[in-house]
């Protein structure tokens, strides 16, 4: 379900956009066709957000394993034809990085896992509590960055990759009978489930700008989301905070605290 909101939090209102998964949904994901919305485009072009599954990724199996997400950054092949690629990873606790990391390395699908030092702050501060860079190196046909952009799917911004989906805002030169199309070849070719998201004409909102929820680890996101759906922020409220934890299976203070920290986030977006 898509729907669009604002609460007052602290006194500030905030507008935001959010997908509400359902239960049905989660259990249909490796199962996932092509959707659309009722949002029309021109003939320059079209903006997606796609959400993509595909065979032997060792980012997505990782992300599956560990409770931790990815951010792709660059991606580029090396004199020997494998690829290395950028990431940061990012978890509620440095304990959890450490799983990831450990994970990488084990990972039959890469080849080697370098951590680097902590990258210049940019303007988008990175998402989760705990962060840390990484440089990997695997097979390209565990990638389905070629096979996008040989079908015109050209990157826009980075990759999100989080329980074992990965999120990819793209640009096509192309409107909606089309990109049908292009999507069915890369399914064929690469056994990939692929839906869209979201999708708008080139002159709606850059996915270059950062949306405020990714700046918020999975399990803030859920808490967040739930919390909205079920008008926590609403006046007067219509759940209390041990219905909501009861409902995400986690404990009154726990919940409070993905609360706590995605408010921080959201009402701050400058900060890191």
């Amino acid at each position: 379900m898509v729907g669009t909101d604002s609460i007052g939090v602290h006194g500030v209102c905030i507008q935001y956009v959010y997908v509400a998964h359902t239960e049905t949904d989660e259990q249909n994901r490796h199962m996932s066709s092509t959707s659309s919305t009722a949002t029309t485009t021109g003939t320059d072009g079209t903006r997606l957000a796609l959400e993509i599954w595909h065979p032997d990724c060792w980012g997505l199996q990782a992300t599956e394993a560990v409770d931790a997400g990815l951010l792709v950054h660059t991606v580029h092949r090396t004199v020997e034809e494998t690829v290395k690629g950028h990431f940061t990873v990012y978890a509620d606790t440095t304990a959890q990085l450490d799983e990831f990391v450990e994970f990488a390395n084990e990972s039959p699908l890469t080849h080697s896992t370098v951590e680097l030092g902590q990258r210049p702050t940019s303007g988008a501060p990175d998402p989760g509590n705990a962060t840390r860079e990484l440089f990997v190196e695997y097979e390209p046909e565990h990638s389905i960055s070629d096979t996008l952009v040989s079908h015109g799917f050209i990157h826009d911004a980075s990759v999100r990759v989080e329980r074992g989906l990965e999120h990819w805002p793209v640009f096509v030169a192309d409107g909606r009978p089309e990109i049908q199309s292009r999507l069915e070849s890369i399914r064929a070719e690469t056994d990939a489930e692929i839906s869209i998201s979201k999708i708008a004409s080139p002159a709606g909102d850059s996915s270059g700008t950062p949306d405020r929820l990714d700046r918020l680890t999975p399990r803030q996101r859920d808490a967040f989301e739930l919390a909205c759906e079920r008008n926590y922020y609403a006046w007067p409220r219509e759940i209390d905070t041990r219905e909501l934890a009861d409902e995400l299976g986690v404990s009154k203070t726990t919940l409070l605290e993905h609360l706590r920290k995605a408010e921080a986030k959201l009402l701050n977006p400058d900060e890191p």
